[in-house]
């Protein structure tokens, strides 16, 4: 039986940074009320002229550095974006573009936060029935073009950043159990309308400003602890290892309160935690891949590892992952 293995990991983060004292010029808060309800200190934000599939192509040369490959040996992009560049073309064919490749498929996968779990599915399912040898899995948002930043509630949780990942073909096992899950009963709870079409076709009577990201901060945190507990426990079930097995948790990152109920659930002590959400926010989509490759490269992560990779989104979408690196 064939395996699909992550093989490489990238990040880029862009070079401006708010912090919580910037929000306190901005809106009616603190640092001390941001961080004791989420956690998070500082967050990275694009230059005007910085796009989302411009911070994707930095954080894919890195993966691609890191995995030893040439861009060419990749054939497929699966890029997890709520934020691409347009609706079209797809940001995932822009970043294709920039690599210098053709040929392969490319294609964009929105399912908000849990992007990446998403997309490390299909990879693994194109992989295990020989579609496919080399998958890209780009994550990369850019939230700060979306965001009401008049909305204290929540203007300070969000940051940009990319993810990537590189999983490759392998004889031995690396992705030991996906799942994925939506329930649309939820999706009302965070949204951002955009200018989709039902924008485009009331134009001349709806307010751009109605419709950045909003979100029922309450019902969110009570959904997420639940459904990210559920995805993880299943996760390892489907893996073939026990619990105990499992070296790190490699949550989303949305709110610490959330990613310490996930770790107590595994008697996980939160050395054993993957973090980044105190110095980049919540990046959507990007935030796992960000956080695997910062774990990676300290050293901190090692090839080996056993991880249980959970995410939950608007949609809702949530799913799990096992992954031996």
């Amino acid at each position: 039986m064939k395996y699909s293995r992550i093989i490489g990991t990238g990040a880029y983060y862009p070079e401006k940074v708010m912090t919580n004292a910037d929000f306190e010029k901005m809106v009616e808060t603190t640092d001390e009320w941001i961080t004791t309800r989420t956690g998070i200190k500082t967050r990275h934000i694009t230059a005007k002229d910085e796009t989302t599939s411009d911070m994707a192509y930095k954080a894919a040369l890195n993966a691609i550095d890191m995995a030893g490959i040439k861009a060419s040996e990749i054939d497929g992009i699966i890029f997890a974006t709520l934020s691409g560049d347009y609706t079209l073309p797809n940001t995932a064919t822009m970043l294709q573009h920039k690599l210098g490749i053709s040929g392969s498929f490319a294609f964009d996968l929105n399912v908000a936060c849990s992007g990446f779990v998403y997309s490390l599915s299909v990879a693994d399912a194109m992989i295990k029935v020989g579609q496919c040898k080399t998958i890209l899995i780009a994550c990369a948002e850019r939230l700060s073009a979306m965001t009401d930043f008049t909305d204290r509630n929540t203007c300070v949780l969000f940051g940009d950043a990319a993810g990537c990942a590189i999983v490759r073909a392998s004889d031995t096992p690396g992705v030991r159990s996906t799942n994925i899950s939506a329930d649309g009963t939820f999706g009302d709870l965070l949204t951002m309308h955009g200018v989709g079409t039902t924008y485009l076709a009331n134009r001349d009577t709806m307010r751009l400003e109605d419709n950045f990201i909003k979100m029922n901060g309450r019902e969110v945190f009570k959904q997420a602890v639940r459904m990210m507990e559920e995805a993880a426990v299943k996760a390892v079930a489907d893996s073939g290892l026990q619990e105990s097995d499992i070296t790190f948790l490699v949550p989303h990152q949305a709110n610490m309160r959330i990613i310490e109920a996930t770790a107590k659930r595994f008697n996980l002590s939160m050395d054993k935690v993957l973090i980044n959400l105190d110095r980049c926010g919540n990046t959507s989509s990007a935030t796992i891949p960000t956080v695997l490759d910062d774990g990676i490269r300290s050293g901190k992560v090692k090839t080996g590892d056993n991880l249980v990779i959970v995410a939950f989104g608007g949609g809702a979408t949530w799913g799990g992952s096992v992954v031996t690196l």
